[in-house]
């Protein structure tokens, strides 16, 4: 059987996607304002080229709906813009921020302020997964973040980022909603069956290994994105068939996790093609090396507008969840963004 990809390319924004769209030169990028005019087409690893949108050759237009279609509403949050997610690691060892929260009072009060500033998602983790950072027990990860986890599900919706089953189980049980799942569900079997029978919304990352310690190990790919893309796709098809509905997936390329920092902006720049999965997409660069490496900025903390530049980017390209430390700057980035995008006076009535 051959493989297929259609990746979306000549994309459009505001006014101009609308009328496009509506004058039949573009098609919708996942139900979203954004559209676009032309696409890739790849077969079996081979590019075919640039083709219109509107006028692909015999047998394409199959896959074309995943592209077009606007995802499943993802815990009763809003579909109609990019989600924010904000980041709130309770451990010691984190690569930006360390130790802040590793107190349970810390955190819940860094979440209510994240909340205030305009986070729809708090993402909670109590494993540092930075290459060379030590494990760390289901045990010592759940006595970290379920206090946390039971405070700030009273006022939000919360995601616990882990990769073992013990602590996704514990996590729902207190309050959280969604799982985000670093080894898309790999590490350990159980955990497709908590998810399935909690009925949780998942996150599948791409990581080409499961220990992270030795992730920067595996950058040699074919072709970095074809390959995430496959990775992601047939992981989909696993959950699927597991009982996982589609609707409550999303997958993230997992930008600094096994990949250079040529890589992570290769996967930046072709992005929507990942939508044709048939998932929200879900990116995390914030403050990330790679980052620091373009810009300059040696401390993780003062990579602030680097990180809204891959952000806003990310969106631009079909992202509908952002994953960051610095929600403030992120919201107030995107609603800027997005008042451009639109074109409209809106945001000033």
């Amino acid at each position: 059987m051959r493989e297929r990809w259609v990746e979306p390319a000549g994309l459009l924004h505001g006014p101009a996607a609308l009328q496009a769209i509506r004058d039949g030169y573009a098609l919708p990028l996942a139900g979203r304002p954004a559209g676009f005019a032309l696409v890739r087409l790849i077969e079996d690893g081979r590019d075919l080229g640039i083709h219109s949108a509107r006028a692909l050759p015999e047998g394409w237009d199959e896959l074309l709906p995943p592209l077009t279609r606007r995802p499943l509403p993802l815990a009763d949050l809003p579909g109609d813009r990019p989600l924010v997610m904000g980041i709130l690691n309770a451990t010691p060892d984190s690569f930006s921020d360390g130790g802040r929260h590793l107190d349970a009072a810390a955190a819940i009060a860094a979440g209510h302020a994240m909340l205030e500033a305009g986070a729809d998602i708090l993402d909670v983790g109590g494993e540092s997964t930075r290459p060379g950072a030590d494990p760390v027990t289901p045990e010592e990860e759940v006595a970290r973040i379920l206090p946390v986890v039971r405070e700030l599900a009273k006022a939000a919706v919360v995601s616990v980022d882990t990769r073992h089953p013990a602590t996704m189980r514990a996590a729902l049980e207190a309050g959280a909603e969604i799982v985000n799942d670093i080894t898309a569900l790999r590490q350990d079997t159980a955990s497709q069956r908590v998810v399935r029978e909690a009925r949780a919304p998942v996150v599948l990352m791409h990581m080409p290994v499961l220990d992270p310690r030795r992730m920067q190990e595996a950058t040699a790919y074919d072709d970095v994105v074809l390959d995430v893309a496959r990775f992601l796709r047939q992981r989909v098809e696993t959950a699927e068939a597991l009982g996982i509905p589609r609707g409550r997936i999303v997958v993230d390329p997992g930008l600094g996790f096994g990949k250079t920092g040529a890589q992570n902006l290769l996967l930046l720049n072709r992005l929507p093609l990942l939508a044709g999965i048939g998932c929200r997409i879900l990116v995390g660069a914030s403050r990330k090396r790679f980052i620091g490496r373009v810009t300059g900025v040696e401390t993780p903390a003062e990579r602030v507008p680097g990180s809204l530049a891959v952000a806003l980017a990310a969106a631009a390209s079909g992202a509908s969840i952002l994953r960051v430390h610095d929600v403030a700057e992120t919201v107030q980035a995107l609603r800027m963004w997005r008042a451009c995008a639109e074109g409209g006076a809106a945001e000033l009535e």
